[in-house]
């Protein structure tokens, strides 16, 4: 799971379901349920689909039921892959070629994988999509994130997105409107600062990646990012700097929470929660997770940075077909009839994060909450990955995501004792360890 803070490899999007019921938990020891992986998928056996656990218990649940509805030419099974330890699950498993045909999984899984040779390109695939319609149902610009220099590493399903949320009741008592630029954002967190509460609530506490992923996504709505349009480290930039700079002055004014540095995921929690929070950003499960209080926050609409740029961070899931199955052609009818399945997540609900596909988002029963019509309609435009400024995403992000270079600049900002160039030179070289391209 993904507490939104999973250290490790990504394991994306899991924080930001909608939902009381996934809250958070601390993530059990690895164990897969439902099928056994003694049967390989290829050599004309039964197509094997892994899934995570994406939702509620429930979603599991119906996905169970969903693949045993499937009536294809080739049976397929399904089985539970937990996120503790589900990188080396899936490696052993893919080595001794007893792994998946089709998955779902980590953000950057995908292109883990496709570097080692063990990813089918979804390429032909695509195409089918685009002949029976289904391609223009996906909402703008998520399908090019699955774009490589060697074609589509996966097909997007869900998205993570990282919005502002802002408490309402507690923005009317500080007597400020809710930020549209970064300097409005200034201005409330003073005033809230006044009435004891945090103007831009977050953490970098153990397990708590929601302070990194933050900081990126101030970088990101500046104009910067982590790489240059080649994928190479480029972190430290005019852009980047002045977008540190304005988060050491929000810590610097008290507006940061002092504690925030030491955060989980449960204290950040506590803090929307007991309505010391005002303004920050967040997955979108953040009002499910705040109890009582989620009925007074809402979603802000992306913020116009101190340079004039619009922009946001989220991390797209995906399925993915891997190179040991029955047929490539198997592999690619059972993920034609999941794909047109996937819209039972949100109508039942069962917790799953925010949709790629228009039908979905449009629906009644998604878009009857406006906060999640808000995300699609204002934050999934701008948004970008953690690729930025390079459009595709490539393998090295997952140590990124999970590495330590980018937690221990994140906690260096929140603690507003740093200097943005110097820090920003350290995430340099951090990222430059880690990513030999």
């Amino acid at each position: 799971m993904s507490k939104a803070q999973h250290g490790g490899v990504s394991r994306r999007g899991f924080l930001g379901l909608a939902g009381a019921a996934i809250a958070a938990p601390a993530l059990a020891a690895c164990n897969v349920s439902g099928n056994s992986g003694a049967n390989k998928a290829g050599g004309g056996g039964a197509l094997k689909f892994w899934d995570m656990p994406w939702g509620t218990p429930a979603y599991n649940d119906l996905g169970k039921k969903i693949i045993t509805d499937y009536t294809g030419s080739t049976k397929a099974t399904y089985q539970i892959i937990q996120w503790n330890g589900f990188y080396q699950t899936f490696s052993s498993a893919i080595a001794s070629k007893t792994g998946p045909a089709v998955s779902s999984g980590a953000g950057f899984q995908a292109f883990q994988f496709a570097d080692q040779g063990q990813i089918a390109y979804a390429d032909n695939f695509i195409e089918s999509l685009k002949k029976d319609g289904t391609y223009d149902d996906f909402l703008p610009g998520v399908l090019d994130t699955m774009k490589t220099d060697k074609g589509y590493a996966g097909v997007p399903w869900q998205t993570d997105v990282r919005p502002f949320w802002y408490n309402k009741a507690l923005l009317d008592q500080a007597g400020v409107s809710v930020p549209t630029s970064w300097d409005e954002l200034l201005a409330a967190g003073k005033a809230l600062k006044k009435v004891g509460v945090s103007g831009f609530a977050t953490g970098a506490g153990a397990g708590n990646n929601l302070g990194a992923h933050t900081m990126v996504a101030m970088m990101v709505n500046n104009g910067g990012g982590m790489f240059d349009p080649d994928g190479k480290p480029d972190c430290v930039t005019d852009a980047n700097i002045q977008a540190m700079t304005f988060v050491r002055e929000l810590a610097n004014e008290g507006i940061i929470d002092s504690g925030a540095v030491s955060y989980t995921a449960d204290n950040l929690d506590a803090q929307w929660k007991n309505k010391k929070a005002g303004i920050g950003i967040h997955t979108p499960g953040l009002a499910a997770r705040a109890g009582t209080t989620g009925k007074d926050l809402h979603v802000m609409d992306p913020l116009k940075s101190s340079s004039g740029t619009v922009a946001g961070l989220f991390f797209v899931n995906n399925l993915m077909m891997y190179t040991n199955t029955p047929s490539q052609e198997a592999s690619e009818a059972f993920l034609k009839y999941y794909l047109g399945q996937i819209h039972t997540y949100w109508q039942s609900p069962v917790g799953v994060a925010v949709p790629v596909l228009k039908s979905i988002a449009k629906a009644d029963y998604y878009a009857k909450d406006p906060n999640q019509v808000a995300i699609v309609d204002k934050w999934m435009p701008v948004c970008k990955t953690y690729a930025a400024k390079k459009t595709q995403s490539f393998a090295a992000l997952a140590a990124v995501d999970g590495g330590q270079p980018l937690a221990q600049f994140a906690q260096a900002m929140l603690q507003g004792k740093t200097d943005p160039k110097a820090a920003l030179t350290t995430l340099q070289q951090g990222l430059e360890s880690i990513v030999k391209r």
